[in-house]
């Protein structure tokens, strides 16, 4: 038997976006300590994803986390760990862009400094990297 009756699905349509709400994770006791929610919960998965060395977790598919990589050239090095940081931050349906890519280097490591647009708002973040330039 078939069921009838209900209602029709034309024209209804369904949404789903990725939960925001989270545990907050407070890194220098390393406990959880509640919860957070919007632009706090996006900070914090963007310092998840680049503290996240990709491939190594099996708890995570290969998409996410960051792979830090070495480069002879200051220029080649630039373009490769931009490209990276975006394609890692994208993958968090919450962020729409990465924006003000900053390279700073000191000796042979780099701080990477950027502008984060998510669905909750802008904020500045940063990264630091070993360069080997």
């Amino acid at each position: 038997m078939i069921p009838q009756g209900g209602f029709p699905l034309e024209g209804v349509v369904q949404t789903l976006e990725q939960a925001s709400r989270t545990y907050k994770l407070h890194y220098e006791d390393r406990r959880i300590v509640g919860y957070i929610d919007g632009i706090d919960a996006v900070k914090q998965a963007v310092f998840k994803i680049l503290q996240t060395t990709r491939g190594d977790h099996y708890i995570y598919n290969y998409d996410y986390g960051f792979q830090s990589m070495l480069y002879l050239d200051a220029a080649a090095f630039q373009v490769e760990m931009s490209r990276q940081l975006v394609e890692a931050l994208l993958q968090d349906d919450r962020i729409l862009s990465v924006d003000n890519i900053v390279f700073s280097f000191d000796g042979d490591s780099a701080l990477i400094t950027f502008t984060v647009v998510s669905t909750f708002g802008t904020f500045e973040a940063s990264k630091g990297v070993s360069a080997n330039v």
